[in-house]
């Protein structure tokens, strides 16, 4: 392979939100290399997919709070496209159901490792590789609504997005001198697989809340990516981009 300049690296891109951000940078003329926890049917169609779309697509099954995996594919990266990336969009993330009282530490840690350790780690290392190779870039780490709000349930989940939130403020004041700007996308309700499961009428009940009248799609989250990684936004960093209908803007009023 061969780097044309556009190159983009998409954590936990397989499947819902992230495989929609992958397929619409693919289709934007972006080449991608994307790692997952495990190799998959929906891996393997999604590269599928990519390559039907005229550009280069890796795939690693990697662990993102693990640094020696992620070195690894960093590296497997670079070898691969001969380039350094120009996009990170850190998607990768789980969440526990659990009141705090109940929630068992080995699921906070597996939370936080996975969710804030692991883009720390990959701000760090892809930083690293576009700093030495003077490439400038940007860096869209997904975060939630509970970068605001407590949810109910998600102690773990909302401190790491809160984390999240921070650790891109921190991170594009660092990394402006290297022309690297670092942004936050914040979904609201968002329709895909997991959520329906989650609840049947999540569409309904989201949309109905939603000052926009309708529950949230993987193509906003997607659009919004997009924007951040466009020279369209070129003086945009340490934001977040809130991307919920007006959820999470409008007040809880008692009348």
């Amino acid at each position: 392979m061969h780097c044309d300049g556009k190159l983009a690296v998409v954590t936990g891109g397989s499947a819902g939100i992230g495989r929609e951000i992958t397929l619409q940078l693919a289709a934007e003329g972006w080449d991608v290399a994307v790692c997952n926890l495990h190799e998959d049917e929906h891996a393997i169609s999604l590269v599928k997919e990519v390559e039907a779309l005229g550009r280069r697509c890796l795939f690693t099954a990697c662990d993102v709070g693990d640094k020696s995996q992620l070195q690894d594919f960093y590296q497997q990266v670079v070898t691969d496209f001969d380039c350094a990336p120009r996009l990170i969009v850190n998607n990768a993330g789980v969440q526990t159901w659990a009141p705090l009282l109940e929630l068992q530490e080995e699921d906070w840690d597996r939370v936080i490792r996975t969710n804030l350790k692991g883009a720390f780690l990959n701000i760090q290392l892809a930083a690293r590789l576009m700093v030495e190779r003077k490439t400038p870039g940007s860096i869209v780490n997904i975060g939630s609504g509970c970068n605001k709000l407590a949810f109910p349930n998600l102690v773990d989940y909302a401190a790491s997005k809160g984390g999240i939130e921070m650790l891109t403020k921190s991170a594009a004041v660092e990394l402006g001198q290297h022309g690297i700007r670092v942004n936050c996308v914040a979904p609201g309700g968002i329709l895909i697989d997991r959520t329906r499961e989650e609840a049947p009428d999540y569409a309904d009940v989201w949309g109905n809340i939603a000052p926009l009248g309708r529950v949230g799609m993987p193509e906003d989250i997607a659009n919004a990516v997009s924007y951040l990684a466009d020279e369209k936004a070129s003086f945009v960093t340490g934001q977040t981009l809130w991307v919920d209908g007006g959820v999470f803007t409008k007040a809880n009023w008692p009348y």
